[in-house]
């Protein structure tokens, strides 16, 4: 298992390094920030002075070098437009994306993964049909109209939440949350559900084929054989199985939500990291722009290694693969 951690961590590494290289590529050529910076009675010769306490006069190699050893202490840099340290921004708006990003999961795998037991093993049906055409929906609208949708809704014709912002939170520490108002949880209620639903569809659709698969097996089939409980069969063994899999794409679907709030913090105005990102495109912010998409992968690169290694402990296919070396 040691040797299996260490080369997903070189494989980690590797890939932060190249996701570094793309950030601080693409955001390179963007425009110009002391543009954004200085007002427009600003002199050539300050505006020059600038640009070189910046940094920006050095080669691509000199800024690309400093960018990645910061990165690797801690550094994050500050900001080009508020001079604020980019790691204080972050740490302001992480809590709002992480209670939204786990809400939202919450709600994809409370729903999906019942609906797709009852969608696998009822073929056909009223209730079925209805699950299954759920989930087309769910999959084909995008996401701004299903928020845009909930805001008419439940916002602007009912009243009955809050259609913005965060609503009253709470300071633990450095950590403001929502969990503990009531106000908090009425405003996460839409961002909650309308991030959540293009995650539930695919968790319900991933187990429901899943289970059929393994309902189809043999070793099903000698149960049933055998005359084992027919619950037992479907919850015990059947659905032990269909996890396997689901597990990986949970992990997966948590970095997706965190990585894909943009859009529904962008509609629902929620202060989070996704928000603070089109800010800093809107600013032509470049450090902020880098630093949160190198952040973005970080979190990518650590789910699929903690999903690796469950995956590892849980399943001993991969086990046997491993020791193997195929």
């Amino acid at each position: 298992m040691v040797f299996f951690i260490l080369r997903r961590l070189v494989q980690s590494v590797i890939v932060m390094l190249m996701v570094s290289l793309i950030a601080f590529s693409l955001f390179r050529y963007v425009g110009d920030p002391v543009a954004v910076m200085v007002g427009q009675e600003t002199s050539i010769e300050d505006q020059e002075r600038l640009r070189q306490d910046l940094g920006l006069n050095d080669s691509p190699i000199t800024q690309y070098v400093r960018f990645v050893s910061r990165l690797a202490s801690g550094d994050f840099g500050f900001s080009f437009r508020t001079r604020q340290p980019i790691v204080d921004m972050l740490l302001e708006r992480m809590p709002a994306t992480l209670e939204l990003g786990f809400i939202s999961l919450l709600i994809s795998l409370a729903a999906g993964i019942p609906a797709g037991i009852h969608a696998a093993l009822h073929k056909g049906g009223l209730v079925v049909n209805a699950i299954l055409f759920s989930t087309l929906v769910g999959i084909s609208v995008p996401t701004f109209v299903i928020g845009i949708f909930l805001i008419y809704v439940f916002g602007v014709q009912l009243g009955w939440l809050p259609t913005f912002g965060r609503g009253e939170t709470v300071a633990i520490g450095w950590w403001q949350t929502s969990f503990l108002t009531v106000k908090g949880w009425q405003s996460l209620v839409l961002p909650a559900v309308t991030l959540g639903l293009y995650q539930l569809t695919l968790t319900m659709r991933l187990v429901r084929s899943e289970m059929q698969d393994v309902m189809n097996t043999d070793y099903i089939k000698f149960a049933v054989a055998r005359g084992i409980d027919y619950r037992s069969v479907h919850y015990r063994h059947a659905l032990k199985n269909s996890m396997i899999p689901v597990i990986t794409i949970i992990g997966l679907q948590f970095g997706g939500i965190i990585a894909f709030s943009i859009v529904t913090e962008s509609v629902f105005q929620w202060p989070g990291m996704g928000l603070l990102f089109l800010d800093s495109i809107r600013y032509v912010d470049i450090p902020v722009m880098s630093v949160y998409l190198v952040v973005i992968a970080l979190v990518f690169v650590v789910i699929n290694l903690i999903v690796d290694i469950l995956y590892f402990v849980i399943d001993p296919r991969v086990r046997l693969k491993s020791e193997t070396g195929s």
